[in-house]
Parts: C-alpha cells; structure tokens; sequence
C-alpha cells in the first residue's frame, strides 16, 4: 500500500482541532487546535437562561487555520492527502439561505443570536421539547420518538429550530433550511453546492430529527405542523434519504483546496458527530461501551439487528442503523454534564480569588499573573489529591450530576442539581468528591438502562481529556461501575476516528472496522475495581438515587 494520508477535524464546544493521519498506521504527523474567539467572550450566549450560541466564523476560521497549519507543519504533499472527514457536537443546528450560506453571514443577522448555531447544550427550547412529547403519544398517529428513547430532547434539532422562529420573525422569514453543524461544515468544502442533492448525516438526522426508515424519512408534515407551521413547510427543503460517514459526500472546491493547501482530488466524507467518530477512533466494537468523556458524556454502543430485534430502547438518545459502524445499530446514550459539572465547582471556588486577591492592591500586575497561572495549573489537581486522600470510612455528601439537567436515562431538562449530607465537616474536597461521585453514578445508571434493555456489555472504554487526565476520576467510575475501564491512548479520539471515516470514503480501506484495525488509537491504561471500595460506592449510591427521586418527584413539580 503506497503512503497516503487523511484528514480528521472535530469541533467541540470550545475549540476545533485537525489531525493528519497516516493512513497506514494511525500515526499522527501533525495537529492543531484553534480556541473559538467570539465564543471565548461568550458573545451570543446568555447562561441565566441556557442560551448558548456560537458564531459560524468561529468554525470557518478555525477549519482554515487548523488544516493549513497540519499541511505546513508536516511538509507532506497535497496530492498525497486523500480525504478529509468532519465530526461535529450535536444537535447543533444552523439556519442557512437558499445557496446554503449560514444566516449569521448575512447583512442584517452578523449579531443576531438567532441566526447563529444553536449548541448542543441550548436548553432555551423546553417547552417545544414538552410539546413534541406530549404529541407523540397524543396526535393520532405513528409515535416518532420511539428511536430515540421515547424522549425528545431540548437539544435537539426541531425543538430548536421551533423555538428560534417563534422567538424571532426575522429569521423564520430568511432562513430557507437548516443544517446540522457537521453538515453546513461539509457543504462548505465541496464543489457540489447542490443543497437539494447534498448527503446529509446519517448520524445526524437519526439521532436528533427523528429520521428513520420505516416511516420513510423525517417526520411528515402533518405531525412537525403541529410542533410550529414552519416546520411542516420546512420539511420540504430538508431531505429524504441520509448517509452514513463511509461515504462521499463531494470532492474540495477549487476555493478551499486553495484556503487549506489541498488539491481539489481531496475527497470529502458524510459528516458525523463528534462522538460517534470517538467510539470508532476507539475501536468500539460489540459489547463494548464507549464514553466520551469531556464537558458533558456521550455513550456509544453498537448492536447487531439480531440482538436489538424490534426493541426500542427507552430513554437513551437514538438507535440508528449505521450511525457508527454500517452494518450495526448504533446506540446513543449521556450526561448533559460531566465535566461541567466540576468545572462549576472551580468557579464558585475562584470567585473570591478573583475578586478579591488578583483586584487587590498588595499585588504587582506581574504576581497577578503568575499567581493565576499557578491557580489554574493546580487547581484540579490539588482538589481530586484531597478529595481521593479522604478515607471511605468518613461522612461525604451525596449530590445529583444534574447541574444543565438529565440527558440519559429519561431525558428531563428541567431538572437541577442537589446536594445533602452537608455538615460543619464538610470541606471543599468533600464537595468535590461528591460532585466526582455524582458523574460516576450518572454514568452507572446509563450503564444500567442499557443491560436492562438487553443490550450487554462487556467492557468500557474511556476517551477524551477527563479519561486520560484525571486517574482519581477513572479509578472512581471504575468502583461505581464494578468493570474494568480501558482509556484509549490518543489525545483526538473523535478527530482520529474522523479520519478512519475519510480513509474509507477515500477508497483506502473497505470498511470502517478494517480501518479501525489499522488506524484505531491503542489503550494507555486500564482501571480495575478496588473490591474494597465498591460495597461503600454501592451505598452511596443508593443515597443518590434516593435524593433523585426526591428532587424529581417532590422538588420539581412545586
């Protein structure tokens, strides 16, 4: 096999990174990682009401500069870069013109909020969410949250677009579609600017807009007319079939082979989200339970047809025929906040330092600095050393992982977080080990919905920065998880499994478990369960599954 390479680029919520890979091998020659800048001001975002926005620019800049820098950096030759492949978080829709331009780059919409990409963990669309459950069971017809969970989302792309257009006209009457992220960043680059032949993501529209192929696509008019009149005519400008992220979707226009340094032979694959394209940079297989472990969690599994039959799995977040692997049904389940969850925690430790140690006087300008460079490189650290010395004998408070509400299983956003079991005892890495607790017992009741539901698993595979950064997080998830727990050694698991996609659309490799094979990241480590620890982890999770159900039966509906 002659030497060639790929391209895979994963956007996150915070950043997107490239990485060129050695198609051959999996060996990364060179990455890069762009901070989206608009979004580092959190322009466009109001937290107070769960509104998080982000600016198309970000992520056109940043496509730009992260390929560009990997070509430089790696001095491999243009012709020799065979696909290009993009994930993307989700559900993060966003509204476009006619010619597929995002809304937010036209005269009129360059500061709306509502022109921009709703992100993924957007809550401002509940109550739309609340309506297209309620229809579900109620308008007379096919349920069509059956293939996800039985439960649709907030996060999700009807409810979304639903609540953009009743909020603001302006947008309702400029935006002729909408695309997922992971499809507007592949119509981009191709030469094709077709919006009406495009292949949308197989991933995409099954896990979020209740596409499935038994009831022939999307849901009809009749039904998403009900949700929003808007949706009813927008479903004309959508699609019908979907396609999974083994495919081609079109080849680099002459503009963006120019922008990235490619030539316009680069093949260009189906988009796909960020965590399904970390299962395959993974090596997921059956059995196997991948978790993607970063601000928030995504759990994905894959499931032949045989085992998963004509079940629906309640409350997880999809079952889609190829949505990881094709061939296999891939599951999707996950935590609206994991880590999130701690991050919360830091700031509402940092705010005194802030406001009043690094305002203070005493201070030079340069301590300033260095004192916070210091905070911000131990911070962590310092609380998991603390809160992992704490002997298991000592009295720990309980907490709920629900800080931007409950994703899987039984998705409700409308829930918030809780902590009992508070005393005078009680310190900072108290807290921190609850809230650590907290994420591994989430974790454990999505494990359980699965096992429940038939699906079984066998082994549990860790990827992303918590899962290979944090050891006192992982040792913990493992005890509360009562398995072993492999992390998988590579840094861009989603942008590697990115390229295993595009290797294959590229003619590479015939299939995505062939490259995965050859490609697929090795494992760095593996926790095993102190077996002295897990009867008290059982304990306290008792204690939290008795505080969430108090919270959600008697809290919530006051």
């Amino acid at each position: 096999m002659e030497t060639s390479y790929v391209i895979g680029l994963d956007y996150g919520s915070d950043s997107v990174r490239a990485v060129l890979i050695n198609t051959q091998n999996g060996e990364e020659l060179a990455s890069e990682v762009f901070w989206y800048p608009r979004w580092k001001e959190q322009k466009y975002c109001n937290p107070s009401m769960n509104q998080f926005r982000q600016h198309p620019l970000d992520h056109i800049e940043g496509l730009e500069h992260t390929v560009k820098t990997v070509m430089d950096r790696s001095k491999v030759n243009p012709v020799d870069v065979k696909g290009i492949c993009i994930d993307t978080t989700g559900s993060s829709p966003v509204p476009v013109t006619q010619k597929g331009t995002p809304l937010a780059l036209v005269e009129g919409f360059f500061e709306n909020p509502n022109a921009m990409m709703v992100l993924w963990k957007d809550h401002t669309a509940i109550k739309e969410a609340e309506l297209i459950n309620e229809l579900g069971v109620s308008w007379g017809g096919e349920n069509f949250t059956k293939y996800v969970g039985g439960i649709y989302s907030s996060e999700w792309f009807w409810a979304k677009i639903a609540h953009v257009v009743k909020d603001d006209k302006a947008v309702m009457e400029n935006a002729y579609t909408w695309m997922e992220h992971c499809d507007l960043m592949t119509f981009l680059l191709i030469e094709d600017q077709n919006l009406e032949t495009f292949k949308r993501s197989r991933c995409a529209a099954g896990h979020k807009a209740m596409w499935h192929e038994s009831w022939g696509g999307l849901p009809p008019k009749e039904f998403l007319g009900k949700i929003h009149p808007y949706l009813s005519d927008l479903r004309d400008r959508l699609y019908e079939k979907t396609y999974t992220s083994d495919e081609v979707a079109g080849t680099l226009s002459q503009e963006w082979a120019n922008r990235l340094g490619l030539t316009t032979d680069t093949v260009v694959a189906v988009g796909t989200f960020d965590a399904h394209s970390g299962a395959v940079g993974a090596k997921i297989d059956e059995h196997a339970l991948v978790r993607v472990m970063g601000t928030s969690t995504c759990d994905i599994m894959v499931a032949t047809d045989k085992e998963i039959g004509g079940n629906t799995i309640k409350g997880i977040c999809g079952q889609v025929d190829g949505s990881v692997i094709p061939g296999f049904v891939g599951l999707e389940a996950g935590q609206s906040a994991f880590g999130d969850l701690l991050a919360w925690f830091k700031d509402v430790l940092s705010w005194p330092i802030d406001n009043l140690v690094l305002t203070s006087d005493i201070l030079s300008e340069e301590q300033k600095t260095d004192l916070k460079k210091e905070i911000e490189s131990d911070f962590i650290k310092k609380l998991s050393d603390a809160a992992e010395a704490i002997p298991l004998s000592e009295s720990i408070p309980i907490a709920l992982d629900w800080i931007n509400g409950r994703r899987t299983p039984d998705a409700d956003q409308n829930l918030k977080s809780a902590i009992s079991n508070l005393s005078l005892g009680s310190k900072a890495p108290h807290i921190f080990k609850a809230l650590v607790n907290a994420i591994c017992f989430g974790s454990k009741k999505i494990a359980d919905r699965f096992q429940e539901e038939g699906v079984q698993i066998k082994s549990v595979i860790g990827i992303g920065g918590v899962a290979r950064k944090s050891p006192f997080i992982m040792q913990t998830l493992a005890n509360v998880m009562n398995m072993p727990i492999k992390v998988a050694a590579s840094d861009q698991a989603p942008a590697l499994g990115a390229a295993i996609y595009a290797a294959v659309a590229s003619g590479i490799y015939v299939n995505v478990v062939e490259a995965s094979t050859y490609m697929g990241s090795d494992f760095e480590a593996e926790y095993h369960p102190q077996q002295a620890s897990v009867e008290t982890y059982k304990q306290w999770m008792a204690s939290y599954e008795a505080l969430g159900n108090f919270i959600e039966t008697s809290i919530k509906s006051k």
